[in-house]
């Protein structure tokens, strides 16, 4: 299990990262594109929504529209309305449970919010690349360094669980982990000259320590938040996995679930920088 995980992340990283670095915008769309209609897939899928391919094929046809047209519309909105749905519905069912199957009202105002944020998240993603391939990469490295941190905190230190309905493995001390972790790596980045134009040096430039601390605390406390969804989701459903499409990994969603709360969030912090 563990080789067949790192090929398909070398595989990965192999195609995406000459993509980022490429500067071809329609190349970056198109894979864009692929991996939002993969995720979208796996959405409706874990939700029991009938035709979910279909589904999926609505939101991609809106996705594809707006990026490979550059339609202008209001990101700000967008994001903004995304982070609310976390704030008044997706974080609160984390702790009073996610509405029954049967109940088809709660069911799709859930699945429609949670649907709005897979796409404001990949609609972020063409944002900060639009800002620049590293700013993006900085971005998802927060995420990326709160769940190492976490994982490895946890393995040597986990005694109290987070959320043991949800995901037992997870404990509040790892979660601290991942925390400390991208604070100290988030700081290290604003001493380096050539990681300038990254999130973290950018935060730090624009509200100094404080407004670093409490930044960071939030968007990796979005990273759990979006981490412990998935995993409510997939519990409910009876599955390990959002799918099988990442041999070693499970679904694209099972990747990207800690961005999807996350990303928005920088995309806005993006804003105010410009």
């Amino acid at each position: 299990m563990l080789k067949t995980r790192v090929i398909t992340a070398l595989l990965l990283l192999a195609v995406l990262l000459p993509i980022l670095y490429a500067g071809n915008f329609v190349a970056f769309a198109i894979v864009s594109t692929l991996f939002f209609a993969a995720a979208m897939w796996e959405n409706q899928r874990l939700f029991g929504k009938p035709a979910p391919i279909v589904l999926a094929g609505i939101w991609t046809v809106l996705f594809a529209g707006i990026i490979f047209t550059q339609v202008a519309f209001s990101q700000l909105i967008l994001f903004a309305l995304c982070t609310a749905f976390w704030i008044a519905k997706l974080v609160p069912s984390l702790a009073f449970g996610l509405p029954a199957p049967n109940n088809r009202i709660g069911n799709a105002l859930v699945s429609g919010m949670y649907s709005a944020s897979i796409f404001a998240c990949f609609i972020a993603i063409t944002s900060l690349f639009n800002h620049s391939p590293q700013f993006l990469l900085s971005a998802m490295a927060v995420v990326w360094v709160a769940d190492i941190g976490a994982y490895f905190s946890g393995k040597a230190f986990g005694k109290h669980k987070l959320a043991p309905g949800i995901s037992p493995g997870k404990s509040w001390e790892g979660a601290i982990g991942g925390w400390i972790a991208v604070l100290v790596i988030g700081l290290a980045a604003t001493q380096v000259s050539w990681l300038a134009d990254t999130l973290p040096a950018k935060t730090f430039s624009a509200f100094g320590w404080i407004g670093f601390a409490g930044l960071m605390t939030l968007l990796t406390a979005g990273s759990v938040v979006g981490d412990l969804f998935e995993s409510s989701l997939k519990r409910r459903a009876g599955v390990k996995d959002s799918s099988a499409l990442l041999p070693g990994h499970g679904g694209v969603l099972d990747r990207i679930d800690a961005l999807i709360p996350v990303l928005p969030l920088a995309a806005l912090l993006d804003m105010w920088f410009k």
